[in-house]
């Protein structure tokens, strides 16, 4: 039998109610918390992450740790979280102080973290595992997926969105979700839909559900290119995406017929009926400039 939402998992710690009624960490809307407090839940996620015995897991944002004790009750052999919230510090210091030397944590703002910097002394796997604030959630996954040199620091990521946001990272060419994110997403890591939740699993909960998205990177990614031009290519064409391509790659080159038809793809064709390797294979040929006239 599962234990009740928010109750002790063998770590001997208080159910997450407790630790947030405690230490007053009502959610801040301004931080974009919302808390999850069922440790059967945090767990699932904790476990999407697997192997973590011999990982170093980056989490952002931990809050009152309900999932920084899921990654540590399933074995994780380091946690290192980043939180700005000074309200949680001392939560955080009491799991610290239940799972001595395996729980590190740091305040600050994710935002002006060196991610190289903070895992030089992993001496093995890091994960990213991390239920993120959505207001920052896009920008730091475009920031990690768009690391160099590639492969990247982190070997795999379990990162939580507004259920929007994932879809439109794992969508597929020809979809209205499909834009930007994907392509980038797609191209550098395998990424899938792993587990949707509603907005009764947080607290508070928020307008709308949310959904994990599980990363792989992709130790080569082919066609090969830069990962900026790739952005480049990408933002100019999904800029004015109604548009045929003949147009809206004007932005980014006066002659993008040129550039197309080296590429083999028709010029009458939009953004959102290119596959991730057709856009690839685009920044590849740009970067060389085979499509400039003689």
């Amino acid at each position: 039998m599962s234990a009740p939402s928010g109750a002790p998992a063998g770590d001997g710690l208080p159910p997450l109610r407790d630790v947030i009624r405690l230490h007053d960490l009502a959610a801040k809307k301004s931080l974009g918390q919302n808390f999850i407090l069922d440790l059967n839940l945090t767990r699932r996620i904790a476990r999407l992450a697997a192997p973590l015995e011999a990982t170093t897991v980056l989490e952002i944002g931990p809050g009152p740790g309900g999932l920084t004790r899921a990654l540590l009750l399933e074995g994780a052999k380091h946690v290192i979280a980043i939180e700005r919230d000074v309200r949680c510090l001392a939560a955080l210091a009491d799991i610290s102080a239940a799972y001595p030397d395996r729980l590190t944590v740091h305040e600050g703002d994710a935002l002006d973290t060196d991610w190289r910097a903070l895992t030089a002394d992993a001496g093995g796997d890091v994960a990213i595992v991390a239920n993120l604030p959505y207001n920052i959630a896009t920008l730091l996954l475009i920031g990690w997926l768009e690391t160099d040199p590639w492969p990247p620091w982190w070997n795999r990521m379990v990162l939580m969105f507004q259920k929007e946001v994932a879809e439109r990272i794992v969508a597929e060419p020809g979809s209205k979700a499909y834009g930007r994110l994907a392509v980038i997403a797609q191209w550098r890591a395998k990424a899938r839909l792993a587990l949707t939740l509603p907005p009764a699993a947080f607290t508070p909960p928020p307008k709308v559900s949310s959904a994990v998205v599980v990363f792989e990177p992709r130790p080569k990614p082919e066609p090969a290119c830069s990962v900026k031009t790739l952005g480049r290519i990408t933002q100019s064409a999904f800029g004015q995406r109604r548009k045929m391509l003949r147009q809206s790659l004007k932005t980014l080159t006066p002659l993008p017929e040129l550039l197309l038809r080296e590429a083999g793809i028709s010029p009458e064709l939009r953004a959102e009926q290119l596959t991730v390797d057709q856009f690839a294979r685009l920044a590849q040929i740009f970067e060389r400039g085979d499509h400039r006239p003689a």
